[in-house]
């Protein structure tokens, strides 16, 4: 994608940083957020066809939406820092949410499975996130795992114990994962949210 540098922000304490080539820009916070703390409700979505530049917004293959806003430049990171939480039944009540501290210069990373069963477009991931995993072995041995998760293909091709670990997951990715894991057939369920 060809960046559109644009004047003003979509989103007060916010804003893009261009970067050349494909998928290097990215949205970078202007001011600290507290974890748990509200960035902004989403505002202006569209319905659209499953694309890159869609969140999934429902447990149906067609649940989608455009964001249609600086929200795009979102990049990925396995161990991210906000969650768009759009498990509301009352779309009025979406919103992007800190999911631990957000220092003003931060880049503002999601996990894209949270809301993305499968990915429209799989890619490789360099978040290079390390997450320390405890055991007594590795207490004694002070060693932590990495977790990026390399090639990011969606939830559908990960295990509900990789979804909870990284700290939040719309709720009909959880059904899906369920359904998936309880009949051990990887087929979509019928779509629930009809909302916007």
């Amino acid at each position: 994608m060809t960046p559109h540098k644009r004047q003003t922000p979509s989103h007060s304490g916010l804003e893009v940083e261009f970067s050349p080539g494909e998928y290097q820009s990215s949205l970078k916070s202007r001011k600290a957020f507290k974890s748990g703390e509200i960035l902004t409700f989403l505002q202006g979505l569209t319905r659209s066809r499953k694309a890159y530049s869609t969140l999934q917004c429902g447990i149906g293959p067609d649940d989608h939406v455009e964001l249609n806003s600086d929200f795009l430049y979102v990049n990925h990171s396995c161990d991210p820092n906000i969650a768009f939480d759009l498990s509301s039944s009352d779309t009025s009540k979406w919103h992007v949410r800190a999911l631990r501290p957000i220092a003003d210069g931060d880049r503002i990373t999601c996990f894209y499975p949270s809301t993305e069963w499968e990915m429209d477009q799989p890619f490789q991931c360099e978040c290079g996130t390390k997450l320390l995993h405890w055991s007594f072995v590795s207490v004694l041995l002070m060693t932590c795992s990495k977790s990026c998760l390399g090639v990011i293909r969606g939830a559908r091709y990960l295990s509900r114990k990789q979804l909870s670990a990284r700290g939040f997951i719309n709720s009909w990715i959880l059904t899906l994962a369920e359904h998936r894991d309880k009949t051990k057939i990887d087929q979509p369920v019928a779509s629930q949210n009809k909302g916007l």
